[in-house]
């Protein structure tokens, strides 16, 4: 493919290019951290340490690439901060990352055919599938407005509009506003909130305008850290997806230069950074993908802005007591439409690579994938245990690995 781009380059003219693409990356980036507890100012400047990281292992050869808060991590972060504390969540969080780095390193070894022998679509469709499917009851109570103080009919009314507004945004949007659906949703939300007069602004008037993000350390629990290397799995499919993706807006082939191996080392290290402290995981941004090929903006060093804007932000006291006041049914609407297309992605993904359901093989690995992660089942091996999400893949990869192929069976190579 023709490269398209004339490299790196860090110029001022590039700034306003940078606090752009924050902007179609902003309603995703704040939304993960508000779901699971976490700081929304922390996760803003993880994310731009992480993209800094991300750039400095690719050696700046990525086309403008954003790493922010990855929704795989939803479920698992929820589930773990309830179990062993959100201390432990985030020492699972960075030996998390520090799986894509051992990935990368395999890729340098043997080459990246393995990870797609190792993760074939069998596999990644179904565990992506359960991410979105376990989050759904969150969803659904969150709409309904459990536990607050206003009325069901009210949550759902909002709900409702902040959903519709996703989903018009999606389907009619044009231009810049279609890469914005959660934004819009968020916004237009708020709007119906303030109109109901849920809203409560004290915290905004509490909050200083320059404040330190509330950094937290890690500690390391060997259950937490072996329920949250599985999940993973799915994130390290989504971040070739991303790669390829990106590779194609730009006619450039990142796959082979810079490679796998740098990119998948870079994200890695900003997932385990992010964790140090106290932020979300890291993940490769297909929304700022859409953004670069309706702008064309492909110099690497507008994302460098980006980073630069996110940090400066998440000093703004402020802004995180902003996005704090929004309510639980505004979000509840949208994770709604946004958990089942996590849960499609993985339908999507089955279909897109035609994997044959009627073979008694991929029958019975789809089938236990799902069963043992949405059901629950936990297996206590007394040193530590391994259940949900985590329990599923692993299950996944171990079957894929053992059970024999049949005729109908094609290896599958890439993605």
């Amino acid at each position: 493919m023709e490269n398209t781009y004339d490299g790196y380059s860090f110029r001022s003219k590039d700034a306003l290019f940078g606090v752009q693409f924050l902007f179609v990356a902003f309603g995703a980036l704040v939304l993960m951290p508000m779901l699971t507890g976490l700081n929304v100012n922390v996760a803003l400047f993880t994310a731009g340490i992480g993209t800094l990281i991300f750039q400095i292992c690719t050696r700046r050869r990525v086309v403008p690439i954003f790493l922010a808060s990855s929704f795989a991590f939803i479920a698992p972060i929820t589930f773990s901060v309830s179990e062993w504390g959100l201390a432990a969540t985030m020492g699972g969080l960075i030996a998390a990352g520090l799986f894509y780095v051992a990935l990368s390193f395999i890729v340098r070894l043997k080459g990246q055919d393995f990870i797609y022998r190792l993760l074939p679509p069998v596999v990644v469709g179904p565990v992506i599938i359960t991410i979105g499917l376990i989050l759904s009851p969150s969803a659904v109570n969150m709409a309904l407005g459990k536990g607050a103080a206003y009325s069901e009919g009210v949550a759902l009314t909002i709900a409702a509009i902040s959903l519709l507004a996703t989903i018009f945004a999606i389907v009619f949007g044009r231009g810049m506003l279609r890469l914005i659906p959660i934004l819009v949703g968020i916004v237009t939300g708020y709007v119906a909130s303030v109109f109901y007069g849920i809203v409560d602004f004290s915290p905004i008037e509490r909050a200083a305008w320059f404040e330190v993000p509330p950094f937290s350390a890690p500690s390391f629990n060997l259950n937490a850290i072996l329920y949250m290397i599985p999940v993973a799995i799915a994130p390290t499919i989504e971040h070739i997806g991303n790669i390829l993706a990106i590779g194609n807006v730009t006619k450039t082939n990142f796959i082979h230069n810079p490679g796998l191996k740098n990119t998948l080392l870079g994200d890695g290290l900003a997932t385990s950074a992010a964790a140090c402290f106290g932020g979300p995981p890291n993940t490769t941004y297909s929304e700022v993908t859409g953004a670069v090929r309706l702008t064309k903006a492909y110099n690497p060093g507008i994302m460098t802005w980006t980073a630069i804007t996110a940090i400066l932000l998440a000093f703004v006291g402020k802004l995180g007591a902003l996005i704090s006041t929004i309510p639980a049914c505004v979000i509840g609407g949208i994770m709604v439409l946004l958990f089942g297309i996590i849960s499609s992605v993985g339908m999507e993904t089955l279909v897109k690579h035609r994997v044959d359901l009627a073979n008694p093989r991929n029958m019975i690995i789809v089938a236990l994938i799902l069963v043992t992660a949405i059901g629950g089942m936990v297996l206590d091996f007394g040193f530590a245990s391994f259940s949900g999400i985590g329990l599923g893949a692993i299950l996944g990869v171990i079957l894929n690995l053992i059970l024999p192929k049949t005729e109908k069976n094609e290896e599958y190579e890439g993605y």
